[in-house]
């Protein structure tokens, strides 16, 4: 029998398909998994790896975290943190070194309120401990004009 999650898991994919109009068919042809084998998640029979879930979800342009968390691989503040992180690494009016101070500052404030950090804390802890800098201490400096806005106080701000 089926647990819980994978029925909620088939019934949210079946969902999902549907809104991005596509057929069981399409969605085999798209993510390299068959015809029968979508049919039987979508309807709880199989719990899917976490590899054919990905390829689901880049298939039908929808978070690879959520389908994990639907599935009981994943936990939802797991998730959360995960989906937080790729925000920041995919934003593309940032630079590498704010995504990494915002990284920096947003597993600080994880660590000051009780919560363990994610995969790049360890590198981001030896930063924020070993270096003299602490995750902000370079966060308002302008680098060549990289970091516009990032750290306008009242006096830089042209409109005041």
């Amino acid at each position: 029998m089926a647990s819980l999650n994978v029925g909620n898991l088939g019934e949210y994919l079946r969902e999902q398909r549907r809104a991005a109009q596509l057929s069981l068919r399409q969605l085999a042809d798209a993510t390299g998994v068959s015809n029968p084998y979508l049919s039987q998640i979508e309807r709880g029979l199989r719990k899917p790896s976490a590899d054919v879930l990905q390829q689901v979800a880049k298939a039908l342009r929808i978070s690879a975290e959520t389908l994990y968390v639907r599935a009981g691989i994943l936990d939802e503040r797991e998730r959360e943190e995960l989906e937080t992180r790729a925000v920041i690494l995919a934003d593309p009016s940032i630079n590498e070194r704010q995504k990494n101070v915002l990284l920096q500052i947003y597993d600080s404030f994880r660590r000051e309120n009780g919560f363990t950090s994610g995969p790049d804390a360890d590198v981001n802890a030896d930063v924020d401990a070993g270096s003299g800098t602490d995750a902000g201490g370079d966060a308002g400096t302008t680098r060549n004009g990289d970091d516009a806005g990032a750290g306008t106080t009242k006096d830089q701000d042209p409109h005041s």
